[in-house]
């Protein structure tokens, strides 16, 4: 079935409006932050594409339907599993360019310069994003580009009508684009806010993903688009060459696997820090009754964020590219390490991150989106992002995509916060062709080797805790994927020494226990939604479910 017959179907009904309904499907399906695009990635599976198929189509769709975080200027990874039970992870991160430096975001007396590793054109690392889906797509796909980006063109090309919500993103962001006029051209009618349901095309960004069906990855990192990419750079004393273009390459890593109370987690590895750092909390949390504690128990938040600030201390000191630091990454996933790292654990009293420094040992480091897709056998989680919403707001002139600002995810400074207040030291420091570290937890769950669940999350730093309490929500509290999803959070990442926690996520009585157990500073969730969008997929005696996060729209959609 072609887009433009769900279009109006789409933007007239729930969907948009997600549901704590799960969706069930008998073969495949798909659950994104848009609607439209998993849309695209459905028409694409019904039409003889496999999973990977889906994902790619609903990942280049999203590039055009929801631009804060879909992007074909960003980067991400990708964790699948394949029909045979092989998983394969594939990291299509940004890269610093040739000319980055250690310091290139300090003055001459040491200090940070306000915004320019987010807010300026040098806050840009050479993008991924085209290149790993192709990758992907040319790798583990069964249908050409020409077919999977076609959707994608043509929502670009015709337009469609904008939401509530996005007409709301659009309107808020651009005064943050005053000073350039090629986004503020992009997002506004000459200057005047869209409203909801007025059209929304996008030629030049169309034309762009036509130069991609067309030539593939020459289509973006060489020619027209990249002398587009180029020219913009020179605009804004930008860093970004025609060759850091031509040679950016994704890499296939080996994934992240932990087990926990019988399941197998595989996750993305660095320079992600997602994977290893959920399996390293889950292994703290292991030896403990979870399901006894109860949801939402001050017993159980207590574990949890003790668990938790040991492990970001430890992301802090040891997580970063690992093709330019040694990772110790089956040192930090090793259960008999988390039981080292966790023998401090007090039941009842809470510890201060100040004296929780990273872990030893003798010799022997705001805004994406993820989605989901399955179809027989095959598991796909992909997490995207330009980091934050839109980016660093710069719109490339004539070719209608937003470029990343993730240079600020690599230590700026030593121990000096990024805008998600996560600390970084050597490992994550600043080189030319380096990898910054991320948050980013695309995560694939199975039971004796049978596929059994799909999720991830936008949210900066609270995209580790957010996938973190799926997990433990479906296999401790046997919740449904429904309730596993939906239900409120809670997050804790060493530093700043705080509980942030979405709205009714912790009643006051707990509150209250958790404040005579040791824990001082609680922070609701600035996002009235709540924290993460984890858009989930569960498999279960061959009954597929998935859901839409209630916190945002989207759409979960199955056959």
């Amino acid at each position: 079935m072609k887009i433009a017959l769900y279009l109006l179907a789409l933007l007239s009904t729930p969907l948009l409006a997600a549901s704590p309904e799960a969706i069930y499907g008998k073969t495949g399906i798909v659950t994104s932050r848009s609607a439209l695009a998993s849309a695209a990635g459905l028409e694409i599976m019904k039409a003889g594409g496999n999973a990977v198929d889906g994902a790619v189509a609903t990942a280049f769709t999203l590039a055009v339907t929801y631009p804060s975080a879909g992007n074909l200027g960003g980067g991400g990874f990708a964790v699948v599993r394949l029909a045979d039970g092989k998983v394969v992870t594939l990291d299509h991160r940004e890269t610093a360019p040739a000319s980055a430096s250690r310091d290139m975001y300090l003055d001459s007396e040491g200090n940070i310069i306000k915004k320019l590793s987010t807010a300026s054109h040098k806050a840009t690392g050479t993008p991924g994003s085209v290149d790993g889906l192709i990758t992907l797509l040319e790798t583990y796909g069964s249908l050409s580009i020409k077919q999977v980006i076609a959707p994608a063109i043509r929502l670009a090309e015709k337009g469609f009508p904008l939401s509530h919500d996005l007409a709301r993103q659009f309107n808020k962001v651009l005064k943050k684009m005053e000073q350039y006029p090629e986004s503020i051209k992009t997002f506004s009618k000459k200057g005047a806010p869209y409203e909801e349901g007025d059209i929304w095309r996008q030629p030049e960004l169309a034309k762009t993903l036509e130069r991609i069906a067309d030539s593939g990855r020459d289509g973006f990192y060489k020619g027209k688009t990249a002398d587009l990419i180029v020219a913009e750079m020179q605009r804004g004393n930008g860093e970004i060459t025609l060759n850091d273009l031509a040679n950016y390459k994704s890499i296939w890593r080996k994934p992240v696997k932990g087990t926990y109370r019988g399941y197998d987690i595989y996750g993305m590895g660095p320079p992600s820090s997602g994977g290893a750092l959920v399996i390293q909390i889950l292994n703290m949390m292991e030896t403990y009754d979870v399901s006894a504690m109860g949801f939402g128990s001050a017993k159980v938040i207590h574990l949890m964020v003790e668990a938790e600030r040991r492990a970001y201390a430890d992301r802090a000191e040891h997580l970063g590219d690992p093709d330019y630091y040694d990772v110790p990454i089956a040192k930090l996933t090793n259960k008999s390490y988390a039981a080292q790292r966790f023998s401090d654990f007090n039941s009842d009293k809470a510890s201060k991150s100040e004296n929780i420094g990273a872990g030893y040992w003798p010799e022997e480091s705001p805004e994406t989106t993820h989605l989901s897709v399955y179809k027989e056998g095959v598991m796909v989680a992909l997490t995207t992002t330009l980091n934050s919403d839109y980016g660093n707001k710069i719109i490339v002139q004539d070719a209608g995509f937003l470029l990343n600002n993730e240079m600020d995810d690599f230590s700026i400074k030593e121990n000096s916060p990024n805008q998600f207040n996560v600390i970084g030291r050597e490992a994550n420091s600043i080189a030319p062709g380096k990898r910054m570290l991320s948050s980013m937890s695309p995560t694939l769950v199975l039971k004796d080797g049978k596929p059994f669940l799909i999720t991830g999350s936008p949210g900066g730093s609270t995209i580790i805790t957010t996938a973190l309490q799926v997990i433990v929500n479906v296999i401790d509290h046997g919740m449904s994927i429904e309730d596993a999803v939906s239900l409120p959070r809670f997050h804790h990442q060493w530093q700043p020494d705080r509980i942030i926690y979405g709205k009714y996520g912790i009643s006051p009585d707990t509150l209250e226990v958790l404040k005579k157990m040791g824990h001082i500073e609680f922070k609701e969730a600035s996002r009235a939604r709540g924290i993460g969008d984890a858009n989930s997929i569960m498999i279960t005696d061959s009954v597929i479910s998935g859901i839409k996060d209630p916190r945002n729209e989207g759409a979960a959609l199955a056959y």
